[in-house]
């Protein structure tokens, strides 16, 4: 397989990556997606010949263009630009999950702050304000009183960026202290894990404790749904467990790192798999 490597920062997660693909004798071509000129009418030389590209770029402005980019030269890609754009906005991600009846806690979207304050309080205190795009759990609100809104909602509006004016805001979800990222290739869960902090954001980047986690048949027909309603691919599905004993999708990440996961699952070596799949997936292309 020939396979086009990109990404804007090399991380452990792209590391393990390119490690197993290297092993396996494939020959990959990295590709820094700050370097080449996306020519509407022209192919970079860059992405000459390939069987597959693996976009693997964390901003979320270069992951959605970079994707677009390969599908409109024919280079089959993943992930697809569809579910590039739909993960990498949340409000685009709670649509398509609504749309597929994916359980997800009850959200409202703003465009003025009075508006915002409404929802607030009709959702009573506490709830999350969260930006519609990025990730590592920053620049999240719990939001505990009117005095905390109207403060987070001024500093949002002010900050100038169109998206800090659109405000997502979202039901708080009591979770027992964790919550269950899987790893899952076009749906299929390649390992699972709990994140357990003390603190209410329990992201492994934040220092969150990661535990394995058995998928059960409920957990594996909502990541199935969740991936199908997003537009499939290698995907982060995160899902929170509900005082009725149920879970809720909260987000699914198209750019989702795994070395926390790998560590978490020592019999299962999450790399491996995904490159079995990126084989699986070359070979389809073909």
């Amino acid at each position: 397989m020939r396979l086009g490597f990109l990404y804007s920062r090399i991380r452990k997660d792209e590391q393990l990556l390119l490690e197993e693909l290297r092993e396996r004798g494939h020959d990959v071509v990295k590709i820094d997606v700050r370097e080449p000129q996306f020519a509407i009418r022209e192919r970079p030389e860059e992405l000459e010949d390939l069987d597959l590209a693996l976009n693997r770029c964390q901003e979320s402005s270069r992951v959605r263009y970079v994707s677009m980019f390969c599908e409109h030269y024919d280079v089959p890609v993943v992930n697809g630009a569809a579910a590039t754009a739909t993960c990498a906005d949340k409000v685009r991600g709670s649509l398509a999950l609504e749309a597929a009846d994916v359980p997800t806690p009850r959200t409202e979207v703003s465009f003025d702050v009075e508006s915002a304050l409404e929802s607030i309080e009709a959702f009573g205190y506490p709830c999350v304000i969260k930006p519609v795009t990025g990730s590592w759990g920053r620049l999240l609100a719990k939001i505990d009183t009117r005095d905390a809104a109207e403060a987070v909602l001024e500093h949002k509006q002010t900050l100038g960026s169109y998206e800090h004016s659109v405000f997502y805001i979202q039901e708080f979800i009591e979770k027992p202290g964790r919550d269950i990222r899987v790893v899952a290739a076009d749906g299929e869960p390649i390992a699972a894990m709990t994140r357990s902090a003390e603190h209410w954001i329990t992201n492994a980047a934040r220092g969150g404790e990661a535990k394995p986690f058995e998928v059960d048949e409920e957990v594996l027909d909502l990541v199935n749904r969740a991936s199908d309603a997003v537009g499939g691919g290698l995907l982060g599905i995160d899902l929170m467990e509900t005082k009725d004993g149920g879970y809720t999708v909260h987000e699914v990440n198209a750019t989702c790192e795994f070395k926390a996961l790998n560590d978490a699952v020592p019999e299962t070596d999450v790399p491996a798999r995904i490159v079995d799949w990126l084989e699986t997936k070359a070979e389809v292309a073909e």
